[in-house]
């Protein structure tokens, strides 16, 4: 294991929005143009955009790696702001792991920390939005049983795509 994880706060804000924007890049670029990714990216992944995220009742943890330091995923729970949520319902915004870093075990590490935090905070589900193209990722969501709520429009410049709200229950 080359990596560790560790809970983020505001000063990990800059480190968020770098991976945030790496992981943008490397999974959207064919499906985003490069107007539509930057412009995403320096609104959604600016360390701005970070420290708001944090400000909100958030919870995050970063993955760097053991040798230096460098950041190479993290996950963000936050309140739900998605179509289907209910009172009870909170949302994983965020779970980046940049693909050199993909089946090492830190991705089911960082759900592993989302999950015990989502019960230690008393959810009833959680919920999360995803493109309906990026197979990879649907498939790892369904391997640990989120099932599909609601279709949700996520715009990225002025397109729209078609993403899922899918949700685990936790009760």
């Amino acid at each position: 294991m080359n990596w560790t994880i560790r809970r983020a706060g505001w000063a990990d804000a800059e480190a968020l929005a770098l991976i945030g924007a790496a992981s943008f890049l490397a999974t959207f670029a064919e499906v985003h143009t490069g107007v539509e990714i930057a412009q995403h990216c320096r609104s959604e992944h600016s360390v701005v955009a970070y420290e708001r995220l944090l400000q909100a009742p958030a919870d995050a943890w970063l993955v760097e790696t053991t040798a230096t330091a460098a950041p190479v995923g993290y996950a963000l729970l936050g309140d739900a702001d998605l179509p289907g949520c209910r009172n009870g319902d909170l949302e994983l915004k965020r779970i980046y792991l940049l693909p050199g870093y993909h089946g090492t075990g830190a991705g089911a590490e960082l759900m592993q920390r989302v999950l015990e935090r989502a019960r230690e905070r008393g959810a009833k589900r959680l919920l999360l939005g995803v493109y309906s193209g990026n197979a990879r990722a649907l498939a790892y969501y369904r391997k640990h049983a989120f099932q599909k709520i609601a279709d949700h429009r996520f715009f990225v410049g002025e397109t729209g795509y078609d993403d899922v709200v899918l949700a685990l229950q936790l009760e």
